[in-house]
């Protein structure tokens, strides 16, 4: 195994907080700093105990997404505290970010007064006004802020983003991040509430962090630890303030939730304001299309498909897109399988290094992601490898996106193909998604759990019309979906041809029906 447990590491960490950290503030001002059973066991044990062969932690970084006072301030200023004065590490840079000053200078004021709290940590360093500096080596913290004079020139050993969701942007977090990559062990630390924006920094992370949190993509340097209500929760349910509050009762007491809820009950306006700050829930009105629960509910072997009929959805691509095609094939007993295919440029993949989307060149090196020479789709290649699927499958059609359609559609039809233009918009695309989504959920559509298309799954957002027609909505997506439009293509495909058994226009077996 590569990383195991170890416990006099985690147990390091505690005994420092809770011997030399203090509370700052309220009834508990200058008692020291008793960490809650849930603050051991989901934050500091997995994230310093986790450690490979020689004893270098697993995680690079962690992503803790918690609710308001429920005492991450304090948590996190004891965090920094450990990381300078117990780490042992090196010139030891430690930057706690914020997007303004103000919110910088809380976790930083919170240190200096612990420090002045605890004589052995006061004889060792000198604090300043935005730093706090060990005596013995010059290693230090230092508080900044997005609108810092100077973000470069760092070389971080540890990062503590204090809520991300309020970034202006994401120049901070990729400059802070850049700057970790000599450290033996660095650690970012990103901290937050929930947010609305969903084409933020902070959403991008929290995507990802749900994605690695449920297996969808593999990150074993990545640690999530998210307190978050269901979406469908009943908020005004104590059961659900203790689902996304892991200190109520303690750090946040019972009758100020009580309270708030009420507030919330009252005042339409006040509700959002309480599930983001108080439930965790992201407040903006898009919504995931499915879960991952759903998604990966038909999973099972692939049967043998030699020979067997399908219907294709094609959505190509230029540059940095992935390029998919997606097969359907009907099975006698009304449920589907699903053989998806992706090609993306040698260039795309190297883009997507150190990003925090789905790294392609895992996909690629598992093989579930094909990569051309270039930075702009090699159609030669994709044709070859379609008339090849085409040898071992009977294509009946193959649906494809109008855009970009020229460099390679007119080469497949004199190949002998059918291919059929499909319209992206909700005339086209509404009932097909609807059938999918009714298929998916019934367990039905057996994808073998093809993890880019499991990934894109997870990336969809949609999009309803005042008559509740709905389309993938690539603009308000996550990340890639191209493979979800492809897929949603092949059932539309799929669909006519049951309308239409000879595979021609409806219209020409019947009259048009004049409303």
């Amino acid at each position: 195994m590569k990383y195991q447990y170890d416990p006099t590491k985690a147990e390091r960490v505690i005994r420092f907080i809770e011997t030399q950290c203090t509370h700052v503030k309220g009834e508990l001002a200058k008692q020291p700093f008793i960490l809650e059973q849930w603050q051991k066991d989901d934050i500091i044990r997995p994230l310093f105990g986790m450690v490979d062969a020689k004893g270098i932690r697993q995680y690079r970084t962690a992503f803790l997404m918690l609710p308001r006072k429920n005492g991450k301030s304090n948590l996190v200023a004891a965090i920094g505290l450990y990381l300078l004065f117990g780490e042992g590490e090196p010139g030891a840079e430690v930057v706690t970010a914020a997007a303004d000053r103000g919110q910088a200078a809380i976790i930083h004021e919170i240190q200096k007064q612990m420090i002045l709290n605890s004589p052995e940590m006061s004889k060792r360093c000198n604090v300043y006004r935005n730093s706090i500096v060990l005596k013995r080596d010059a290693s230090f913290i230092q508080a900044i802020s997005a609108d810092a004079d100077t973000k470069h020139g760092f070389n971080c050993s540890a990062i503590l983003f204090d809520e991300l969701h309020s970034q202006p942007n994401r120049e901070l977090w990729d400059v802070l991040n850049t700057s970790i990559g000599a450290r033996r062990q660095p650690l970012v630390l990103a901290i937050t509430t929930a947010g609305h924006d969903k084409q933020s920094i902070c959403y991008e992370v929290y995507d990802y962090a749900l994605k690695v949190r449920d297996g969808v993509i593999e990150d074993e340097t990545f640690l999530s630890i998210i307190y978050e209500a269901p979406t469908d929760a009943d908020i005004f349910d104590p059961k659900t303030w203790a689902a996304a509050n892991p200190g109520l009762g303690v750090t946040i007491k019972t009758d100020y939730m009580t309270q708030q809820a009420a507030k919330a009950k009252a005042l339409t306006t006040y509700e959002n304001t309480f599930r983001r700050l108080h439930l965790n829930q992201w407040t903006s009105s898009e919504q995931k299309w499915l879960s991952d629960d759903d998604w990966m509910s038909g999973v099972d072997a692939l049967p043998d498909l030699a020979g067997r009929e399908c219907f294709a959805g094609l959505d190509l691509a230029a540059t940095e897109d992935i390029t998919a095609l997606v097969l359907l094939f009907p099975m006698p007993d009304d449920s589907f399988v699903v053989l998806p295919f992706f090609w993306v440029t040698d260039s795309a993949v190297e883009k997507r290094r150190g990003r925090t989307g789905a790294d392609y060149s895992a996909f690629v090196k598992n093989g579930n992601l094909r990569a051309t020479k270039g930075n702009s789709t090699d159609y030669r290649v994709l044709f070859n490898d379609i008339l090849k699927l085409a040898d071992q499958h009977k294509i009946k059609q193959i649906a494809f996106d109008r855009w970009n359609s020229s460099t390679i559609i007119p080469d497949l039809v004199d190949a002998g193909l059918e291919c059929l233009p499909f319209g992206q918009g909700f005339a086209s695309m509404s009932a097909p998604i609807k059938n999918l989504e009714i298929v998916v959920r019934s367990g039905k559509l057996n994808h073998a759990g093809h993890p880019v298309l499991r990934w894109m799954a997870s990336n969809v957002q949609a999009k309803r019309d005042p008559s509740d027609n709905i389309k993938f909505d690539k603009s308000k997506s996550s990340d890639k979906i191209d493979g979800m439009v492809g897929l949603a293509m092949a059932m539309g495909s799929y669909m006519m041809s049951r309308e239409s058994p000879s595979g021609e226009s409806v219209y020409n077996e019947r009259d048009i029906f004049i409303l």
